[in-house]
This record gives structure tokens, C-alpha cells and sequence, in this order.
């Protein structure tokens, strides 16, 4: 008499799932041709739309317009050297290093503010209304008194980004340091933990996560704040671009530079992704 064994069949349920789910290969595959897809149903209603008549090519050009603009402000034409004699990488690289310098320094500020703010109650009911109030306002309401007060040269846009970026990092930071379980903070402090200890080794750790969202934030915000920063005295610089180009209804270049900011915002929201992912790996996980 055999022995019966009941794992010598397959399962079908289990049979059926493993088969029905797409393989790795496919999976990555339409990763990326569902975007690549998105883009090419993009271009063709574009093209459609500007060859229908709807409106003239000043308000809506084509995009084989919008590639000659492109080339044009990235190369030297006709003894002319991109855009106001400085090409497209160069007006971005420009910006960049603006975004870079201000949101480094709201997003600094921001971080200190929340641990403090979450850990101290009487410092965060000081301060938490006026950074509600500072990231209520569009950033134009104030840019006009940074001009006033700092004159037209650089130090107004990196204040505006920084001012910009700090209030997303600051509200994040406190609510995640805020909601730090208490029994985590009483356990630390049990075996033997300074205040310190449990800031660095409890607190931190476990309020980095919504942390780092709040940086993505921040600089999302910086960027859209970018054109503004840039409008008075703003070349070079890819904002600045856009606006000299909308002041003489260059509609190809400005669409050059929208889409110069908007691809290179979704470039450093990726690399930020990725450092959520090396910084904080067990997010989602547990």
C-alpha cells in the first residue's frame, strides 16, 4: 500500500495564478512602454490640434516648430548663440544651482524647525501659524517686497525658493515627529537614553520617511515658483527664458522651456525616489 502524497499534484488555483501573473520580463517592458505610449498619443493629438485651424501656430505651434526652437536655443544659428547668448543647458544649469541654493536652505530650515516644533509643544504653538500663514501665500504676494528689500540680483531668488520650500518640510516634519509612538520614546528613555539619544536614534529614524516626502514636496514647490523667481532680471536662466520669450509671443521657446523644467523636475524627483529608497528601505515594508 503507497503512501498518499497530497504536494505530489500541482494546486490548481495556485497553477492558475502563477500562470496568469506576467512575468518579470513584461513587467518591465510595459513599465516603460506605457509611459512611451502616453508620450506618442500626446504628440499626435498636439499635432492634430495644431493643424486643425482651431488657432493660429503663434498660440499653438507644432510640435516639428516647437524641435526647431529647441535646436535653435541649444545650438550656436546663424551667429547666434542660443537663446540671449546663452544655450538651453546653460539657462537650466543656471536655475539649477538657484533651486539648489534655495531649497538646500528652506529645506534645512525646514528640518530643524520640525524636530524642533514636534518635540518642544510651546515652540511649535509659537511658530506653526506663521508657517501655516507663509504657506498659504503664492509667492508672488511677497516677491516684490524681496525686491524692495534686496535689490534685483540673486539674492531674491534664492530667498523666494527658500521661503518657497520651507513651509512642506517644516509641516511634514513636525506631524511625522509628532506622531512618533510613545512607547518607542519611553522604551529609549527606560534603558538609560538622553534626550539626545532618543531625538537621534527614536525620533529621527522614525520620522524620516514623511521627512523625505516632504522634501520631494519642497522642491516641487521650488520649481513652480521657479519662473517667478526668475522675473525680474531672470537671464540667464530657464525661467527667465520663458518670460522674455512670452514677452514677444515666442510661444515655441516658452513651450521649450516649460518642457526643459518639467523633464528635468521629473529627473530630480527620480534621484530623490531613489533616496528614499537607499535612506529610508523599509518604508511600506513594515
Amino acid at each position: 500500500m503507497s503512501a498518499t502524497r497530497p504536494w505530489s499534484k500541482a494546486d490548481p488555483s495556485t497553477t492558475a495564478a502563477n500562470s496568469a501573473a506576467p512575468s518579470p520580463a513584461w513587467a518591465r517592458l510595459r513599465h516603460f512602454a506605457l509611459p512611451f505610449g502616453s508620450l506618442l498619443l500626446f504628440l499626435a493629438l498636439w499635432q492634430l490640434l495644431a493643424v486643425s485651424g482651431t488657432w493660429s501656430e503663434t498660440l499653438v505651434p507644432p510640435p516639428a516648430k516647437v524641435w526647431d526652437a529647441f535646436l535653435d536655443v541649444s545650438t550656436t544659428h546663424d551667429g547666434v548663440r542660443g537663446y540671449n547668448g546663452t544655450t538651453l543647458i546653460e539657462h537650466l544649469g543656471i536655475s539649477l544651482r538657484r533651486i539648489a541654493l534655495g531649497a538646500g536652505i528652506g529645506i534645512a530650515l525646514g528640518v530643524l524647525f520640525g524636530l524642533v516644533m514636534g518635540t518642544v509643544g510651546w515652540v511649535r504653538s509659537l511658530f506653526e501659524p506663521w508657517i501655516t500663514f507663509l504657506r498659504t501665500l503664492p509667492p508672488l504676494a511677497y516677491f516684490s517686497l524681496l525686491i524692495i528689500w534686496l535689490g534685483i540680483n540673486e539674492e531674491p531668488k534664492i530667498t523666494l525658493l527658500a521661503v518657497a520650500a520651507f513651509p512642506p518640510v517644516a509641516v511634514s516634519t513636525t506631524t511625522a515627529v509628532s506622531a512618533v509612538p510613545q512607547s518607542l520614546i519611553e522604551a529609549a528613555r527606560a534603558l538609560g537614553g538622553s534626550r539626545w539619544d532618543v531625538v537621534r536614534d527614536v525620533v529621527v529614524p522614525s520620522a524620516l520617511p514623511e521627512t523625505l516626502t516632504g522634501v520631494r514636496l519642497a522642491v516641487g514647490v521650488a520649481y513652480s515658483s521657479l519662473v517667478a523667481a526668475e522675473l525680474v532680471n531672470g537671464l540667464p536662466g530657464i525661467g527667465g527664458m520663458v518670460k522674455d520669450a512670452a514677452n514677444y509671443n515666442n510661444t515655441p521657446v516658452v513651450l521649450v522651456g516649460i518642457i526643459a523644467i518639467g523633464v528635468s523636475g521629473l529627473f530630480i524627483d527620480g534621484l530623490l525616489l531613489r533616496l528614499e529608497r537607499a535612506v529610508v528601505p523599509w518604508r511600506g515594508r513594515a
